[in-house]
């Protein structure tokens, strides 16, 4: 059987992500001056955003081959065939939104993952710039779209809907557009919910994962709909600029709070539990244990 042949659809959208953000800004100023209640941009947050963006790119000219291979490799191995009709792509949309909403949930419930996942969360604003401030450590998306290699699903398919998933979840990244009709709410996943995620309110940690669909968040007890103004950014938000912190810098707090000392299960415990993680408080006539010093020490479990 043979796959379709598909272009790297993120590419190629490059030039739109460039003019829509610059679009963007002039826009929301102009709200802003009318009087509208939004954070807007700044020059070095949107560089910084661009940077990672621009850096996440660099390093999947590389690791879309490994991980392509990877698929390949597992999809050699299944004697399963989904085949390439619209049957297998509306399966594959389903099955790829439902991995996407997987690998969202744990990147944010374990800290390990989150070290690479927090990078986007790191802005204090929300526009489409934000959208781009992506991931320097891509290797740990790998594991939860493999099993639709397994299941039969092309390579090239995969990899495909992953590109058509992030495409979608470009334009969702703003304070421009308010709530869409109903129907749409209930189901995708719009600017109003993916403002939801991207705030460090109480009410809004942790919830609305969602790729394309939101009805995974409706099923699973994530959902929360927007309601206070959101506040974007961390519980701890990061004081820098510089791509090469924002990038690595809760791997390297996660290797501070693994090398004190302590049991083999709490060092652990720092590296994979919640972010929020912390030892039980010990009896009086223990020294306490310190906080875990990562971006998001503060922040309650889930």
């Amino acid at each position: 059987m043979d796959a379709p042949h598909i272009p790297d659809l993120i590419a190629l959208a490059i030039p739109v992500f460039a003019l829509t953000v610059v679009a963007e800004a002039f826009w929301v100023k102009k709200l802003r001056d009318e009087g509208r209640p939004m954070v807007g941009h700044t020059l070095k947050d949107t560089a910084a955003s661009l940077s990672m963006g621009l850096g996440n790119v660099a390093i999947n000219v590389l690791w879309k081959g490994v991980a392509f291979a990877g698929y390949l490799a597992l999809y050699h191995l299944t004697p399963l065939r989904m085949g390439t009709g619209v049957l297998a792509w509306v399966l594959l949309f389903l099955a790829d939104d439902l991995c996407y909403y997987a690998f969202h949930r744990v990147h944010h419930e374990s800290r390990f993952f989150w070290a690479s996942h927090v990078v986007h969360h790191s802005s204090q604003h929300y526009n489409l710039s934000t959208a781009l401030r992506q991931t320097w450590t891509p290797p740990t998306s790998f594991i939860f779209w493999a099993p639709l290699a397994l299941l039969g699903f092309h390579p090239v398919m995969i990899v495909a809907q992953q590109s058509i998933s992030l495409l979608y979840q470009y334009w969702i990244h703003t304070e421009a557009i308010g709530r869409l009709p109903r129907p749409l709410e209930w189901v995708l996943n719009t600017p109003s919910h993916h403002r939801v995620h991207h705030a460090s309110n109480p009410r809004y940690l942790d919830k609305n994962y969602a790729g394309i669909l939101i009805i995974w968040d409706r099923l699973f007890g994530t959902f929360e709909p927007e309601g206070e103004k959101p506040v974007y950014g961390l519980t701890k938000n990061l004081t820098t600029f510089n791509p090469v912190r924002i990038a690595f810098h809760e791997f390297a707090a996660i290797a501070r709070d693994a090398a004190r000392p302590g049991p083999l299960k709490h060092r652990l415990s720092y590296v994979f539990r919640n972010p929020a993680w912390k030892p039980e408080a010990p009896v009086a006539s223990e020294t306490p244990p310190p906080a875990p010093s990562g971006t998001e020490a503060a922040r309650p479990s889930v």
